[in-house]
């Protein structure tokens, strides 16, 4: 990415709220199979041939199948997640796109990219937070697509994907992770959680909507419910200044 100019304006995500039946994440692997792997580390580092043993392995048969199930009527293109990891670039998103192409005969989208660096890896909620993942690229209008990642923490990332493509007339049918947690599946915040969420921090929603450019309602559900784990706004407020300093230094 380019290096930030500190006089141009800020950029923030632009999230939509979620659509009823807006299916789970389909997590190939449970996370210490995945990060076990030999090939694991230097994939993540950006190199394509262990990315590319990494992901055969993983993406058995029945996974692919799976995504052929499900999806497969509307031959979404396979739009990956371009992170930058420390000083490379994360491997295994790219990698999953062409493996499923060859498997699935469905297309690679390569327009797409993550203008910043956020430093998810191994980071805590409230770095996640703070620090949002920015997409540009090109979309095509009235294509369908399936958003590809090789971790899913709270979510955040791929639904700053989705909300890009959508805003520029893409239809995002689902997603898929190498890997991830089974309860940061559910990407699509339930109405439970937002009456929750807005119930115990809703003086917070404008501010919320200032600092990050959406409402509650385009939250994830890990994103929600680790807001509502926090004892009030102060703390919520704190916790994302703290971690943005953080980050800065």
């Amino acid at each position: 990415p380019e290096p930030i100019d500190p006089g141009a304006p800020v950029r923030k995500p632009r999230r939509t709220p979620w659509p009823r039946g807006f299916p789970p994440v389909e997590i190939v692997a449970d996370t210490p199979v995945a990060q076990g792997h030999p090939s694991y580390a230097a994939a993540k580092q950006g190199d394509l041939e262990a990315a590319l043993q990494l992901v055969s392995d993983l993406l058995t048969e029945d996974r692919v199948a799976s995504l052929r199930l499900r999806f497969g009527d509307r031959e979404p293109l396979l739009a990956a997640v371009h992170g930058v990891e420390g000083t490379s670039v994360n491997a295994i998103p790219q990698v999953m796109a062409g493996y499923l192409s060859s498997r699935l005969g469905w297309e690679p989208v390569r327009s797409l990219v993550q203008i910043n660096r956020v430093g998810h890896t191994k980071s805590s909620g409230w770095h996640r937070l703070a620090n949002q993942a920015l997409f540009d690229g090109e979309v095509l209008a009235g294509r369908h697509y399936l958003l590809l990642d090789d971790f899913i923490g709270q979510g955040g990332t791929l639904a700053n994907l989705r909300a890009f493509i959508e805003t520029q007339g893409g239809r995002v049918v689902g997603a898929s992770a190498l890997t991830g947690k089974t309860y940061s599946s559910i990407l699509a915040l339930t109405d439970e959680t937002l009456t929750a969420l807005r119930a115990k921090h809703g003086n917070l929603e404008n501010w919320w909507r200032e600092r990050f450019g959406f409402g509650f309602d385009g939250l994830t559900e890990s994103e929600a419910r680790y807001l509502l784990r926090a004892e009030d706004a102060d703390t919520i407020r704190n916790r994302l200044a703290e971690a943005e300093s953080k980050s800065r230094g």
